[in-house]
Parts: structure tokens; sequence; C-alpha cells
């Protein structure tokens, strides 16, 4: 998807472009059309964290509840650094539950209300397949 960002903006080098998301209020059910520039991504679970759907961000897990399905992302580049903030962890994106550098796909930025380190200590991660 940089790739493509790339050649489709003039001037711009794939050196410098990022993949940035936001984390939407929309279920899959809510999407009608793809986005101007980027891709939507739906179907990734949260592991070891909840989500708080009304202020979108992370949450401490329910009890007895182990994955939470994430609503629809919206994933684009951009293309300058990504801005470093607290509010931020940066969140491993892993194809199955087996967390090795093999399923490792990439990163997704998600709000939280408490420090990045605390999510850290908890292993939280996203999963494609909970299976």
């Amino acid at each position: 998807m940089r790739q493509e960002i790339t050649r489709a903006h003039k001037g711009w080098a794939l050196d410098s472009v990022v993949l940035m998301n936001d984390v939407t209020k929309m279920m899959k059910e809510d999407i009608t059309s793809p986005p101007a520039e980027g891709v939507y991504v739906y179907g990734l679970y949260l592991d070891g964290a909840g989500w708080d759907r009304r202020n979108a961000k992370l949450m401490e897990p329910q009890a007895k509840v182990l994955y939470t399905l994430l609503p629809v992302v919206h994933v684009y580049a951009i293309n300058y650094n990504r801005p470093e903030a607290s509010n931020l962890y940066e969140c491993p994106v892993y194809k199955k539950p087996n967390r090795t550098d093999l399923t490792y796909i990439f990163p997704l930025l998600l709000k939280t209300s408490k420090e990045p380190d605390h999510w850290i200590l908890r292993g939280v991660a996203l999963l494609c397949d909970i299976k």
C-alpha cells in the first residue's frame, strides 16, 4: 500500500512514506464504499485488552473475555514521520495467535489513556485469526 500511494502522489519518496491508521466507530455492515485513499481493515481481534467503542481507545479487558473484535480500521499512508505521542500504543498485528516473526504483519497505532508501557507489559496484540 505504501508503494501504491507513493506512485499516486508525484514527488513522494517511498522511504519517507509511513503507514498511519484511524480506528473508526463503524462495523463491517456500516461500510458501503471504499475510502478515497488507503484501505479498510476488518476482522482484527485484540488479545490482552478491550476496546472502548464510545471513546475509541484501549481499555482493560472484561472478565473471561479472551478476544475483542476491533471495529473497522482505516489504514493509509502519509509522507512524513509518524507523530510521537504518549497516548498511542504501537500494537503489533499477527496472522495467528502463535506470535513469531513469521506471523508478524505490521503495527497499528491505538489510542490509550494509559502509558503504552502498560499495554506492552500485558502483551497486547492484534490477531487476524484466533483459531
